[in-house]
């Protein structure tokens, strides 16, 4: 089985950069506005179905939270960091989330499942609003992306065993091009491109 790259994304040269391209609107960022979208059945087309393969394991189904928190300022993400001493993935910023388990009934229940064990994160304190299309990923992941809003009064404490760090970042700043970085790693004999937000650490 081939392993995965190891590597620090702050630390790979950038190719260029997102600038010339407009930032989304504030009032589509609104929860209303998002909320809205799903509930009237809005296909989602995204920019990237998925990663060049760096593993030749199977592929497995996975789910992933994308939680939003609406704050004074406008809505935010939480994220989590990955401790440094997991098989894969270790130290990087993610959602929470992991791969489908035989009890879950949909990607619906493996995000919320993997929240709460991963930030303690009470299901019914998520408002799932919907999902976006799969997205396979370069460690052979095809992950649902679920998004919830979260209700007032929520809670989150990290699961050290996998959790070592959780913020929130403005959604206006991640979906603002200005932000973004395009990089490139050459690995096993291939040039592999990803984006890299321009706040040190984080990536996707």
């Amino acid at each position: 089985m081939t392993a995965l790259p190891v590597f620090d994304p702050r630390k790979v040269p950038v190719l260029g950069t997102d600038s010339h391209l407009p930032a989304v609107r504030p009032e589509a960022m609104a929860s209303w506005a998002i909320a809205s979208r799903f509930a009237s059945g809005h296909h989602w087309i995204p920019e990237l179905l998925g990663e060049a393969r760096m593993t030749d394991k199977p592929l497995a189904q996975a789910a992933v939270l994308i939680p939003l928190v609406a704050r004074e300022g406008g809505l935010t993400v939480l994220l989590t960091q990955r401790t440094s001493h997991l098989s894969s993935h270790s130290g990087q910023i993610a959602f929470p989330g992991g791969k489908v388990d035989a009890q879950d009934v949909n990607a619906r229940a493996t995000a919320l499942r993997e929240a709460e064990e991963e930030i303690d994160l009470a299901p019914d304190c998520v408002e799932v609003l919907g999902t976006f299309p799969t997205y396979t990923s370069g460690s052979a992941y095809i992950i649902t992306p679920v998004v919830g809003l979260l209700r007032d009064g929520f809670s989150v404490s990290a699961n050290p065993d996998e959790v070592a760090d959780i913020f929130e970042v403005p959604l206006a700043f991640l979906m603002d091009p200005a932000n973004h970085r395009r990089h490139a790693v050459d690995w096993a004999g291939q040039r592999r491109v990803s984006m890299i937000k321009s706040r040190e650490g984080i990536s996707v």
